[in-house]
């Protein structure tokens, strides 16, 4: 089974760039889409109901913003948008799904750049969405939790460390999350396969970042500690073109 995750940085502009194109190429058995920015009303009939896909989208309650979609191969058992916290719900930056075996969670994890409070509000969904991750494996769930997390986890993710230590998306106390986030079993995929620097997932729109590579390692697969004999290989598609990220890769 292949799985898929992009921050798309719009859905609508993906879809002028050749997003579905790409998509009936690669045939995802998942894929899980961030950053839609659009309500469902807003899409064309091809990106609401592409050939072999069910779709299911959460879009913020603002206009243009956020939010995030699922394309599925399968029918899952059932779909659930948002944390049990309400008040992390109005940006429509969770989807998940029961797929049976496992329980697959799509998230844009907000970013704390802008202010202190969008900060605050970042650690506050960290810990609300652990809490929740924490409560269904207690109850025997397997967990793929993948998206864009915002953060760099450590020194090797991203391509200057030392100029970005006070800026959000590598501060101390957001890289401490994906510490704890570790320390209570969850696996970074892509650092099983793969233990070599420069490998990005987002490069600044600025000219030239991406071409030479001075780019965020932000996107991520996780698994529950009890899912991790299942995964088979985890990898970037850094060649996709379209946004100022790159499709991740799960295979299981």
């Amino acid at each position: 089974m292949k799985i898929i995750s992009w921050n798309v940085n719009g859905i609508r502009a993906a879809e002028k760039k050749g997003f579905l194109k790409w998509l009936q190429k690669e045939k995802p058995d998942i894929l899980g889409l961030q950053e839609i920015k659009a309500m469902q009303e807003q899409l064309s009939q091809d990106l609401l109901a592409p050939h072999d896909y069910h779709t299911f989208f959460n879009s913020a309650e603002k206009k243009g913003y956020s939010g995030t979609a699922l394309y599925s191969r399968t029918q899952p058992k059932s779909i659930t948008t948002g944390l049990p916290d309400e008040q992390f719900n109005s940006e429509g930056r969770l989807i998940s799904a029961d797929y049976g075996d496992f329980t697959f969670f799509n998230i844009y994890f907000p970013n704390g750049k802008a202010r202190e409070e969008r900060l605050k509000y970042k650690l506050g969904f960290y810990e609300s969405a652990l809490k929740h991750f924490d409560d269904l494996v207690s109850q025997g769930k397997n967990l793929i939790i993948t998206g864009d997390y915002n953060t760099a986890h450590k020194e090797i993710d991203l391509a200057r460390p030392k100029a970005n230590t006070k800026i959000s998306g590598f501060l101390p106390i957001e890289r401490q999350w994906l510490d704890k986030l570790t320390e209570h079993g969850y696996v970074d995929c892509f650092r099983e396969f793969n233990k070599d620097p420069e490998n990005y997932t987002w490069w600044s729109m600025r000219a030239g970042s991406r071409q030479r590579n001075v780019g965020w390692r932000i996107d991520y697969f996780f698994v529950s500690k009890n899912f991790r004999k299942k995964i088979k290989n985890c990898y970037h598609l850094t060649e996709v073109m379209g946004s100022d990220h790159c499709p991740i890769v799960l295979e299981i």
